[in-house]
């Protein structure tokens, strides 16, 4: 099944596994590599060391391309006042588990933009693909990780952004519709339009001169086919691999994605302070987003709340990110997964072909 993205990385189905923080691992990545598609990990919400030793350790599991991913937002400087305020509107709520909040929120994320240590580690490594969330990287990074031999991708919520990442030099984008699980890469949250999947991926495969890539609500094989046949390069999909064993998914996620909870996800910025679609919860039904801290600072606060209530038996502040095709999902081995994908591809395709 060839296509720019599968000439391009040397691949046998255009399909990206999505790269998920703290949900995907070396040995989901490597799985999903070593069956000609393209696996992927999460290095931005790690450090330096911490991500030379994730992709070595997915080395260590395959020889076949794989994308690891970058969080590029621009950095917020600290805002107590505003910190303040999101941490009392929490406070009830910590008080109901018999905890109480940080009284301080930290930048947690370093942005790739400030992080040489990272870019010094990319460059040694050299993995085939570096992608790219929040935004792009500085002229110079760009020009390191090229010069290193590593093709670069781009997440694109708008046609904005989209001409932003060719201009830039990236050598493919990912049309990530409004459909799609966990944090969308907007620029600028402030400034989103919310494009579907379907006219984002369209539109940027009309007017853009490299591969586009469509992600957002695809779960199964008719999805893959029907973002082909709009143009694209080839389909990312991220919560169809969240439940297979190779990843870092906990019980209660797993639970969720496989229960009647699938069905309902929803944007919001609360957990973490930046948009993301999850399955609601209660955290996303009580707190007042017009009081949210920054992103990362945010997230801070987030992760304390959602300890606090594990710990008390509470699933329902946890960051359970999925898309609004989870309840399509399949709880296979991602080998297994990716021939079930492909098989549905080539008949979808095939159906179409007859019409």
């Amino acid at each position: 099944m060839k296509t720019a993205l599968t000439d391009r990385l040397g691949l046998f189905f255009p399909l990206i596994q999505a790269p998920m923080a703290g949900t995907s691992t070396a040995e989901l990545a490597a799985a999903v590599s070593n069956t000609g598609a393209l696996g992927s990990i999460a290095l931005g919400a790690i450090d330096a060391e911490a991500s030379r030793k994730a992709i070595r350790a997915t080395k260590a599991l395959t020889d076949r391309p794989f994308n690891v991913n970058l969080f590029c937002h621009a950095p917020v400087a600290a805002d107590p006042a505003r910190d303040a305020a999101w941490i009392d509107s929490l406070r009830p709520i910590f008080s109901e588990f018999d905890a109480a909040p940080p009284e301080r929120l930290n930048d947690i994320y370093q942005s790739f933009l400030t992080d040489d240590a990272k870019l010094a580690v990319l460059v040694e490594e050299k993995p085939a693909v570096v992608s790219v969330h929040f935004g792009l990287p500085r002229a110079d990074q760009i020009a390191a990780l090229k010069a290193a031999g590593c093709v670069l991708i781009a997440s694109a919520t708008t046609p904005e952004e989209g001409r932003a990442a060719v201009a830039a030099g990236f050598d493919m984008v990912i049309a990530q519709g409004v459909e799609a699980g966990g944090h969308r890469g907007v620029f600028d949250p402030a400034e989103d339009p919310r494009f579907a999947t379907l006219p984002l991926t369209r539109l940027l495969a009309r007017d853009l001169p490299v591969p586009v890539i469509a992600a957002g609500g695809i779960m199964d094989g008719a999805g893959i086919a029907a973002a082909l046949a709009l143009g694209a390069a080839g389909a990312q999909m991220g919560t169809a691999f969240a439940s297979c064993p190779e990843s870092a998914a906990d019980a209660a996620y797993r639970a969720v994605l496989s229960g009647v909870e699938a069905g309902r996800t929803r944007v919001s910025a609360a957990i973490s302070g930046r948009p993301s679609r999850g399955v609601e919860n209660a955290f996303m039904r009580r707190a007042d987003e017009t009081k949210i801290a920054a992103y990362p600072y945010a997230y801070n606060l987030g992760k304390a709340l959602n300890a606090a209530a594990r710990a008390k038996g509470d699933n329902g502040y946890a960051p359970h990110w999925a898309g609004q095709g989870a309840p399509l999902g399949r709880a296979l081995p991602a080998a297994e997964l990716v021939a079930m994908l492909e098989r549905e591809t080539r008949e979808a395709i095939a159906g179409l072909s007859r019409l």
